[in-house]
């Protein structure tokens, strides 16, 4: 068998890693790869997650498995980050641990699958290559709806809304919770509302991918996005991940939460779940949820954590708006847009052939799409890359 297969293709990831990785320039900046770095442009290991795991080192008393559900600590830590505690919300949703953020969907894909009426997913654009990836692998019909209209820097939310006017029950629609979509884009708190009144309409299932909780404004701005679509609907999941906003990125920290009209329906669900999870991948690795759970259940490594967080999320805005002071002089694009988005990501909208020319010319890597990592920025590099996105837009 092995004999006839074809060459495999270079994963889109692993070959931008391995671009910038061969790069001769000492001046070369990788924006490409999501993920987070200090103003070294270092990636780095939380001082809680590493007071965290000494405690586990020190404590840990067995590596006895788990359930499928995985540690039913880290469960409801993450439950109650995700919907306020004593909340509607909350008593509604229940909690499992997955293989990251990317696991939840699969899980979720297969739980849908199994257990949902229709085939049809409507997936927003842009959005990330794992979507339609697993969704497509997994059977469901892809449809595409506009997000962001990369001209302007700004949501198509006139065009999203007709769109989704398609949807029909037994449809899926993901959602991009806050600083998810690559754009950068995020709908305010009415748009939200009006996002949530047309899926409770449809009586399709929203799906909810959230990597970057904690990344725009605060934790307790940055949940009201799921606030207020669990208001609206009786029904709803939630794809969540522990990479970004704890920097867990190798140890696939990531969890799954349905939220259903009423606690005991939610249990069922949950009931249903395992099963789909036990013939996937058995029971998650314990070693990143223990550590999570860890720090979210001690009162003083939480409040250093909640400062770790924000000086992450300060940083970032504090390179988006350096980077959009220095484009200010640029006649040919307008790149004021950049300033009032959030999170890692930004659009730059310019060409595949400017984009190859920022690499080839002044070795700096971002997507094809022209994507970028606004926390690859540091005080060293902004202006280079100012200098070069000048230079080619």
């Amino acid at each position: 068998m092995f004999a006839e297969l074809p060459e495999a293709p270079i994963d889109p990831i692993l070959g931008m890693a391995q671009a910038f990785a061969s790069d001769p320039s000492p001046n070369k900046v990788d924006l490409g790869i999501g993920i987070y770095k200090d103003e070294r442009g270092e990636v780095i290991v939380l001082p809680t997650v590493k007071a965290a795991e000494r405690a586990l080192h020190e404590g840990q008393m067995t590596k006895r498995y788990l359930s499928s559900a995985g540690n039913p600590e880290y469960n409801e830590r993450t439950r109650g980050l995700l919907f306020r505690e004593g909340s509607d919300a909350h008593s509604r949703a229940r909690t499992i641990q997955t293989v990251g953020g990317t696991g939840a969907l699969r899980v979720a894909a297969d739980f849908i699958r199994k257990f949902g009426t229709g085939r049809r997913i409507f997936l927003p654009d842009p959005t990330w290559a794992n979507h339609p990836a697993i969704f497509g692998v997994t059977g469901f019909e892809i449809v595409n709806y506009p997000y962001y209209d990369i001209a302007t820097g700004t949501l198509r939310l006139d065009a999203m809304m007709s769109a989704l006017a398609n949807l029909k029950p037994g449809d899926t629609v993901l959602l991009h919770g806050c600083c998810h979509n690559p754009a950068g884009a995020d709908p305010t708190a009415a748009q939200w509302a009006e996002i949530g009144d047309l899926v409770a309409r449809s009586g399709a299932t929203a799906l909810v991918d959230l990597a970057y909780l904690g990344f725009a404004e605060g934790l307790e701005e940055d949940r009201q996005g799921l606030a207020i679509l669990a208001e609206r609907l009786p029904e709803m999941i939630v794809a969540s991940s522990y990479s970004k906003n704890f920097a867990l990125y190798r140890e696939r920290t990531g969890a799954l939460t349905l939220i259903g009209a009423n606690a005991s329906a939610a249990e069922r669900a949950m009931g249903n779940l395992l099963p789909v999870v036990r013939t996937n991948y058995s029971m998650p690795p314990d070693h990143g949820a223990a550590i999570v759970a860890h720090i979210l259940g001690d009162a003083t490594l939480r409040a250093q954590w909640e400062e770790e967080l924000a000086e992450m999320r300060n940083r970032i805005r504090d390179m988006r708006h350096e980077l959009v002071r220095l484009l200010a002089g640029n006649n040919r694009r307008d790149y004021s847009f950049l300033a009032g988005q959030h999170g890692m990501f930004a659009m730059l909208g310019i060409s595949p052939d400017a984009v190859k020319r920022l690499r080839e010319d002044w070795h700096v890597h971002i997507t094809g799409s022209s994507r970028a990592n606004i926390a690859g920025l540091t005080p060293e590099n902004v202006a280079h890359v100012a200098e070069a996105i000048a230079a080619v837009s």
